[in-house]
Formats: C-alpha cells, sequence, structure tokens
C-alpha cells in the first residue's frame, strides 16, 4: 500500500499544527532534571491492600482496632467507593465489569473501616460477590491474605513455604515479579495468624454450597494434582517438620530480601513485594525505628497520592519508560529543542544498570547493561524498557558522547544475550518458562512465568535495527521467525504488556519492518487487513482489556493510545494512504484538546492479563504525537515543514 498520492493540503496542515501543540504541551511537562513521569493508576485493590496492611501493623488492643492512621484509612475507603459499579461491585478496568477478587478486597477493607453491612452500597457488594460465586472464587492471594486474620480457612489457602528457598535454584524458574512477592510472602504466612477485631468475620460474603477446596478439574496424573497434594504436604510439615529446616529456610529468605531491597526503591519496586517485605519484616521481629522497617515504609508511602485533591496509590513508578517514549517521539517530531534532549539524555544514562542482578542467574557470563523501569530498581533491568530507551537515545543525544556511546553498546550486547531459545524476548529473564509451575496454587494471578511475546520482540528488533544490528543477524533473522510463527490466524499478535491485539500487532509489524521484511509478504498483509477491519466507525481504534479473558479481540470505544498504535502499525505494514489511515489521523487531530493534549478514561496498559491493568496517564499523548509525526514524514513532509 505505498502511496505516491500527494497529502491533501488541509490534512497536512491540521497533522502539522497538531504535532507543534503535542510537542509543547509535552515539553511543558518536561521535570526539570530532564525526565518525564506521568501518574500510573490502577483499580481499588491497591486502597483495599492498603487498610489490609494498616491491620497488620496496628493490631487490635483488647479486640478494638483503633488504628493510628485512621484519616488515611478514610481517604481510601473514599476512593474506593468511588469506583463502585452500579450493581455494587468493583472492576479491575475502568468501565469494566464487577470482579470478584478486587469486590471481596473492597468488601473486606470497607467493612474493616467501618462501613456499615446495612450501607445500601455494602448489601449490593455482598449480594454482587454472592452472584459471582462468593469468596470461594476470589484469587489464591485474596485468599491468602485473608488467612493472615483467620478470615478464610487456612487449610484451603495456599502454602508459599519458605523452603521453596532451599530447592536450588527454583525460585529463578518464577517470574522476577512472583519471586519478589512470594519470598516475602512466604515469611509472613509462616508466622501464623494475628487478629482481626473483635466479633470482625466475613461469614456473610461466603456463597453456601460452593467448596473452598482448590479447583481442580483435571485428572489423577496431572501437574495441578501433583501440587494440590504438595500443599497438603506443606501444612503437615508446617506442624510437624523439622524446625532447624524451617529456621534455615527463613533466615535465606530473609537475607535474598534485604540484599534485593538495596540499590532499589523497594524490593521489586512493586506494590505487592513492598507492601509484603513490611509485613514480613516485622514477623522477623524488627523493631518499627529499624533503619530497614523506616526505609521499607518510606518507600511504600512514596506510591501513595494524597495531594488534597485526590487519593489512591500507584502500584510503581515509570520515569524511565514515560521518558523514553516521549524523547522518541519528540525526536521523531524533530522539533524538540536540542537542550530539554540533551537533559533527558544525561538523566536517563544516570539511570543506566551497572550491577548483576537477578537475570545473570541463566546468563553468568554477560556482563550488566540496560535500563529499568522506574527510579531505581538495580536487580531488574527490564529488557522492553531498555530497547525503548535505545530508540529514544536515538534522538536524545547526551553532550558527553563517549559515556552515551558506551552505554548503547552494552545495552545491544545485553539485549542479544537475552534472546530466548525460541528467538523471542521476555521481560526480564530468559527462557522463564516452566509450564507446569501454571498449576501450583498461588499461580493463579495469572503471571507466574515471564514468556518472551510479541510486542517486546518487535520493539527489541526495532531497536537493534536502528543501531546497525541487520536482518541477516542471526538475532534478528531468529526474532522474525518468532513473530510469523506467533502471528494469530486472524493477522494480528497477542499483546502482553499492552492492550492487547493492537499492541502486540503493531509492535510486530515495527519490527518486522525493521529487520526488512517486505511489505508483499502475506503475513504482512494480513495484519494490515486485520487493522483496518477493526477500526471504529468513528475512525479511531479502540480494544477492550475483555480481549484478554476471550483471547481473541474485542472491540472498545477509541482511544488516543490504541487509535494511535493502530495508525503505527498500518505504515508499517506498508500502508500510507488508505481511508482507513487517514481517518485515524482525522480522528487524533479531531480529538486533541486545545493544551496539545488528549482524554482518555480507559486502561491501555496491563500488569497481569485477565488480573491486572494499567492506565498510563503519558500514553495518551506521547504516542498520538509519535503516530502523527510518523504519518507526517511517511508523506515526504521532512521536518523543515514542522519548524516552519
Amino acid at each position: 500500500m505505498s502511496s505516491s498520492a500527494p497529502l491533501a493540503d488541509t490534512l497536512a496542515d491540521s497533522c502539522q499544527r497538531s504535532i507543534k501543540r503535542a510537542a509543547q504541551a509535552l515539553l511543558e511537562s518536561q521535570k526539570p532534571e530532564g525526565f518525564w513521569w506521568g501518574d500510573l493508576t490502577a483499580d481499588t485493590t491497591l486502597e483495599s491492600d492498603y487498610i489490609l496492611l494498616q491491620l497488620w501493623m496496628h493490631p487490635p488492643v483488647d479486640g478494638v482496632w483503633n488504628p493510628p492512621t485512621r484519616p488515611l484509612i478514610d481517604k481510601a475507603v473514599r476512593a474506593i467507593l468511588w469506583r463502585q459499579n452500579d450493581d455494587g461491585g468493583f472492576w479491575i478496568y475502568p468501565a469494566g465489569p464487577s470482579e470478584i477478587s478486587a469486590s471481596v478486597k473492597a468488601y473486606f477493607a470497607l467493612k474493616l473501616a467501618g462501613v456499615s453491612v446495612t450501607d445500601p452500597r455494602m448489601q449490593r457488594l455482598r449480594d454482587c460477590i454472592l452472584n459471582l460465586g462468593g469468596i470461594q472464587r476470589a484469587n489464591s492471594y485474596v485468599k491468602i491474605n485473608l488467612s493472615l486474620f483467620n478470615l478464610y480457612p487456612r487449610e484451603h489457602a495456599p502454602t508459599v513455604p519458605p523452603e521453596l528457598m532451599l530447592l536450588g535454584k527454583v525460585i529463578y524458574e518464577m517470574s522476577s515479579w512472583t519471586r519478589a512477592i512470594v519470598i516475602p510472602l512466604s515469611i509472613v504466612q509462616s508466622a501464623g495468624a494475628r487478629p482481626a477485631p473483635a466479633g470482625f468475620d466475613l461469614a456473610e460474603i461466603f456463597a453456601p454450597g460452593v467448596p473452598l477446596a482448590f479447583p481442580n478439574n483435571e485428572g489423577f496424573f496431572s501437574w495441578r494434582n501433583f501440587f494440590i497434594t504438595a500443599d497438603k504436604i506443606f501444612k503437615r510439615w508446617e506442624r510437624k517438620g523439622l524446625p532447624g529446616i524451617r529456621q534455615r529456610a527463613m533466615k535465606r529468605a530473609e537475607a535474598w530480601m534485604l540484599e534485593h531491597t538495596k540499590d532499589s526503591e523497594g524490593l521489586g519496586a512493586i506494590y505487592p513485594s513492598m507492601m509484603y517485605v513490611i509485613m514480613a519484616l516485622q514477623c522477623l521481629g524488627y523493631p518499627d525505628d529499624h533503619p530497614e522497617i523506616i526505609e521499607a515504609q518510606r518507600q511504600f508511602d512514596r506510591l501513595m497520592v494524597n495531594d488534597g485533591e485526590r487519593f489512591f496509590f500507584q502500584p510503581c513508578f515509570s520515569p524511565v519508560w514515560d521518558s523514553a517514549i516521549v524523547a522518541y517521539a519528540l525526536g521523531e517530531a524533530g522539533i524538540a529543542p536540542p537542550d530539554a534532549m540533551a537533559r533527558c539524555a544525561d538523566w536517563i544514562l544516570s539511570k543506566e544498570v551497572r550491577k548483576k542482578g537477578d537475570w545473570s542467574i541463566k546468563r553468568p557470563n554477560v556482563q550488566p547493561g540496560g535500563w529499568y523501569f522506574e527510579f531505581a530498581n538495580e536487580f531488574y533491568p527490564d529488557i522492553d524498557d531498555t530497547a525503548m530507551v535505545l530508540l529514544g537515545l536515538h534522538h536524545a543525544r547526551s553532550e558527553n558522547s563517549v559515556a552515551q556511546q558506551a552505554a548503547v553498546r552494552r545495552a545491544i550486547d545485553w539485549l542479544l544475550a537475552m534472546q530466548g531459545s525460541d528467538g523471542g524476548w521476555a521481560a526480564f529473564d530468559v527462557d522463564n518458562n516452566w509450564q507446569f509451575l501454571n498449576d501450583v496454587p498461588f499461580a493463579d494471578h495469572n503471571a507466574m512465568l515471564d514468556p518472551t511475546c510479541p510486542d517486546i520482540t518487535g520493539r527489541v528488533m526495532e531497536a537493534l535495527s536502528l543501531y546497525g544490528v541487520r536482518g541477516n543477524h542471526p538475532a534478528i533473522r531468529k526474532g522474525a521467525d518468532y513473530l510469523r510463527r506467533t502471528q494469530e490466524a486472524d493477522g494480528s499478535w497477542y499483546g502482553r504488556w499492552g492492550v492487547d491485539y493492537i499492541y502486540g500487532t503493531f509492535l510486530a509489524l515495527r519490527g518486522l519492518r525493521a529487520a526488512g521484511e517486505s511489505d508483499r509478504e502475506a503475513h504482512i498483509l494480513r495484519a494490515g487487513e486485520w487493522l483496518r477491519a477493526i477500526q471504529n466507525a468513528d475512525g479511531g481504534w479502540g480494544e477492550s482489556c475483555e480481549s484478554y479473558a476471550q483471547n481473541g479481540y474485542v472491540a472498545g470505544p477509541s482511544t488516543a493510545s490504541q487509535t494511535a498504535w493502530a495508525i503505527l502499525g498500518l505504515i508499517a505494514s506498508g500502508d500510507t494512504d488508505s481511508g482507513s489511515l487517514q481517518k485515524g489521523v482525522e480522528y487524533l487531530i479531531a480529538h486533541q484538546r486545545t493544551d496539545g493534549r488528549w482524554e482518555e478514561p480507559y486502561a491501555t496498559g496491563t500488569g497481569f492479563p485477565r488480573v491486572f491493568y494499567l492506565t498510563y496517564h503519558l500514553y495518551r499523548d506521547s504516542f498520538p504525537l509519535l503516530a502523527l509525526a510518523t504519518f507526517h514524514k511517511s508523506h515526504g513532509l521532512g521536518r523543515g515543514d514542522l519548524a516552519q
């Protein structure tokens, strides 16, 4: 679909104006240090877990719960109730249906915080939970958390044994985020239950007739059955096992946890593991004034947004990620002041990983390089972030060019070393794909593993190609083969870290184009046709998080970021002049606000598919700029046109 047709003057002019407004808005939001950083929001489970943490940290006295953090708890209650669905339940993505685990967490937190069970909002919530199958249908982490206060039967909550630390390198066959969660959690669970307030229980949300036992629809000879049996053995071990072995496992878990909090803004720099670290340190007897407790609490509290108008928790911070995307978008537009780009480059270079982390267990002879997602997370450089940073640094140039070139070289070498045996790239680890671990009872957060995925693979291929790793390089050839193999029958690609098939398709197409794939190939043509076929009537593109649950594309209202992804995908497929493409560009232009930004009320980022979704508040601005700039360039309109 390569075009020689001239772009209509009116659309060209409108596109140029839109690019300039978008670029100016982003430049105005740059931090003095040189980075960009947008809010990262999720669902009510974070505020609900905050209230649970307060019960753990401040147990009832004589059965009465009177925590010193009551003003913050009250704010959390208001933040939870503000997002209640009409049916009483709570969603895990904006405008989504009520979900059982989020709803159970909310009920526990609201009731604990003092909202009366006779309150109509609580009555509707209780009815919703029962209609969804009751507390028994909540996921394993909800059950584990509630069992810590004897609010769910311990014998029916999965065991997370610290003895995992004694099984060689088994913990490194779990995803990085899973091991960061389960290791401190194993310490917490081993300590036994703490009291709930006198008379407090959740009996009213247990559905009659629904079994408490772990669900198991497989035959006797299955991994699921094996792990359920192992769970029973671990429970018996907790009561009758050798205390010396348990003590040794606890020591190893403690040492691992403390080591991994160094050079990071909390363990794994993510909310769940940071919360469990606070709880684990208390279990281990650390006094409240101990430096480890103080630092863990400080890092956790930084996730709180409490500015007088808003109260919510961010699941983590995204400054490196945000900065890299914005730098690349501004660079492609070609109108960012050099000093702004230099400040960004200097800041990004200061965040380069220079020590070996968990990834080195499988790559012990590889030198560290690359970047993480947050302000500090030295143990966990992120393959996706590293590729995106390389794209951003292509335009953002530090005055110290020697240092930048060295960092880029290290990152390229690290990315090449982190390619999986199947030809793809994952997020943090190599060949983290022991599929049978998905049958462990506490694996229902749907993220036990970190397998390769098309979206990261496409971005890595694009970044490597930009720096001279061409299509005949073995890594690029294997990556291209991987993408051809993982294409869906309808022509799309799955997106693990963005919602969903639109995201995966745009990145796979950009990776294949960068690798030199012809846009006449059948798989490229199918992908372009799929993108045109799913366009909304308003000219934009949108996809619901429900796609993950249905294992296929589910349409959603048009969003700025997903429309931008579709435009970028179409252009990468060789389409520069179709009516679909131009309508998509017109959609972005028409929906841009006067301040140069876009509205986007929906989640287009993915944490754990089917479990946890993310709204990146800079996606709505950075990706449209990138799409418009790419469209502008695809018609031979250079940077000089934008500078006028």
